[in-house]
């Protein structure tokens, strides 16, 4: 029996359908991520101008990111709550430079990333295991490998990336 191309487009739809609901169902339920008064962020305070950023340009994206790779090393039945407090982007704005680099981020050392947060870690019982405050910095972040990295958030993922992998014992 041949199948018409309707009935094979409606096939297709269906599956793609399918696919788009499994990932929505794969975002991490052990996870919750919030963010305390952004609009006071150190990065919010020194956007302005022609220099502003979007908070959900960055606040979004850093989220997700949090939300991925944190649900990865929780043990089964783990939950953790993370209350990011402050942000500070990798770089600055240096308007000395002039006109022709008033929208250039220039990454130095001396701008390096920050991420303040506070966080919960509770057992599979719902007791809580570990809590405590956390200021991830890396005074070396440009000493690291992300030539062929374009992710305007590399650095700060890093730092994310850093307290994870530290976080399996001191979480």
């Amino acid at each position: 029996m041949k199948s018409s191309l309707p009935s094979r487009l409606l096939c297709v739809a269906g599956l793609a359908f399918v696919s788009v609901v499994a990932r929505a169902s794969a975002l991490p339920y052990n996870v919750n991520v919030r963010y305390k008064d952004p609009q006071q962020f150190t990065e919010a305070k020194r956007s302005f101008g022609m220099h502003r950023i979007h908070a959900n340009d960055y606040l979004q994206p850093l989220k997700a990111y949090i939300d991925q790779r944190a649900s990865g090393v929780l043990a089964p039945g783990q939950r953790l709550d993370i209350e990011v407090t402050d942000v500070d982007l990798a770089g600055e704005y240096e308007p000395w430079r002039g006109p022709r680099m008033d929208d250039v981020r220039i990454i130095k050392d001396i701008y390096p990333p920050r991420i303040d947060l506070d966080f919960t870690l509770y057992g599979a019982d719902g007791k809580v295991l570990r809590q405590g405050h956390r200021t991830l910095r890396d005074l070396s972040f440009l000493s690291h490998n992300f030539v062929a990295d374009q992710d305007s958030l590399r650095y700060e993922k890093s730092l994310i990336d850093q307290w994870l992998r530290q976080g399996a014992e001191k979480l």
